[in-house]
């Protein structure tokens, strides 16, 4: 059901006079920079399939979450950004549906009504008192045909008269003990409202959701899984890690390539069809894969061919984990002249790219490295307790804006000298880049 047009009249007036406020308190500040942090949060079915995004509002003229922030004011930001400069098929896809938290007074002046309803679910935080004024609003948003949902639920019974309301239930597994989660999903079993964990770090602790009878799933275990035992890699994946082994070479062997690459029927079409793609527009035609080598060059080559071994060796964990990848591969390369490493930019989009090589292959990354056979410079970029290197600033730099953790993000900026300010673009184009990317592979 569409909202009404007063009702969106109303919610986009509103709205952007909010923006006019920020705007307006940025300009008496002359040293204020505006800065646009957008962290995203992936939540997942059991089945590891990405249904959604958490968008977290974050972010301050001086790049860190103060803990006098305006809720109000940072609620508004993100819904502003999120339709007017990111894009929301930038940021989610063009079919996911987005989490945004929500304060008491967007829900009452409804400024969540520029945004889609049908890919918006409005996220009530456990603050929030449920008095008659704003379950009337709830009512409304479910009305207009957005979803809702009720964050950190623990039973509360000062909460109990939003739960008519809200089609989504988040319990915190961090913080509620095994009876309270066992309790919620018994009391709403067969209600049709969905239970969704959060800030579960393990697969022990999905499988256990699971059996109690939450369906959603938020949280750090898909890029973190637990290391039990070391699985076997199938044989076509072997081939994957000898491609990538010489693609790392200090010296690119074509010849030696060459032969890796027929082994796989599969990887020969990919390259040829990528050569022969509209993008290189050449008219002779290519007569083997090692004259295709030859005519791509080997730097291009190099980029290409890592993002294409990553796609397939993670073929089989969750399509997030490539996206991710890839995004922190790219942030990384764009990092580089920012930093003045503009020379290493490759080598920084292959930190990224292999910064979650653990959890594509279920294997520390210590023995897949010395697999792969990267440069020692490169390892200790990747492996925590090697020698700190600028290269694994920039990667931390790249996993802390992408969690959102400010206080990090500054420290890093000051290590690598790089502009606070730059950071927003960078991350946005790293994550148009990523989607294209991974669309082309």
């Amino acid at each position: 059901m569409r909202p009404a047009p007063e009702f969106r009249e109303r919610a986009s007036r509103a709205l952007w006079l909010g923006v006019v406020n920020m705007i307006s308190e940025l300009a008496q500040n002359e040293t204020a920079v505006p800065e646009l942090f957008v962290a995203r949060q992936p939540i997942f079915l059991a089945d590891r399939k990405l249904v959604a995004y958490e968008l977290l509002f974050r972010g301050s003229a001086a790049n860190v979450f103060p803990s006098g922030v305006d809720p109000d004011k940072a609620s508004i930001d993100i819904i502003a950004h999120a339709v007017g400069v990111f894009g929301l098929d930038t940021l989610v896809g063009p079919h996911l549906h987005a989490y945004i938290n929500v304060t008491r007074r967007v829900m009452m002046e409804a400024l969540y009504a520029c945004l889609p309803q049908e890919r918006f679910v409005l996220e009530l935080l456990e603050t929030l008192q449920p008095d008659a004024d704003l379950l009337a609003a709830c009512a409304a948003a479910k009305q207009a045909g957005y979803g809702l949902a009720l964050d950190d639920f623990a039973g509360q019974a000062s909460l109990a008269d939003f739960l008519p309301h809200v089609d989504v239930v988040k319990v915190d597994f961090r913080a509620a003990p095994i009876e309270t989660r066992r309790s919620i999903a018994q009391r709403f079993a067969g209600t049709g409202v969905r239970l969704l964990a959060e800030k579960v770090e393990t697969d022990a602790e999905v499988q256990e959701a699971t059996k109690l009878g939450y369906t959603h799933f938020q949280g750090f275990f898909f890029c973190k899984p637990e290391m039990v035992r070391r699985q076997d890699v199938p044989v076509s994946k072997l081939v994957y890690l000898q491609f990538l082994t010489e693609l790392n070479r200090p010296s690119l062997d074509f010849a030696r390539m060459e032969r890796v690459i027929k082994q796989d029927v599969a990887l020969s079409l990919k390259l040829l069809r990528y050569l022969k793609s509209a993008a290189f527009g050449w008219r002779a035609d290519i007569t083997s894969i090692r004259h295709a080598l030859s005519l791509l060059g080997e730097r291009p080559f190099r980029r290409w061919a890592s993002v294409l071994a990553m796609a397939v060796l993670s073929s089989d964990r969750p399509a997030e984990l490539l996206a991710l990848s890839l995004t922190r591969a790219r942030f990384c390369e764009l990092l580089a002249p920012e930093i003045g490493m503009s020379s290493r930019a490759l080598d920084l989009f292959l930190v990224g790219l292999f910064s979650l090589m653990d959890a594509v292959m279920q294997r520390p990354l210590s023995e897949l490295l010395g697999e792969v056979s990267l440069s020692k410079e490169l390892v200790e970029a990747l492996l925590p307790g090697t020698e700190e290197n600028r290269m694994r600033q920039a990667l931390d730099l790249a996993v802390a804006y992408e969690r959102a953790h400010w206080i990090k993000v500054d420290r890093a900026c000051a290590q690598l000298g790089a502009l606070p300010e730059r950071l927003p673009k960078i991350y946005s184009d790293a994550l148009s880049w990523a989607s294209d990317a991974a669309k082309g592979i």
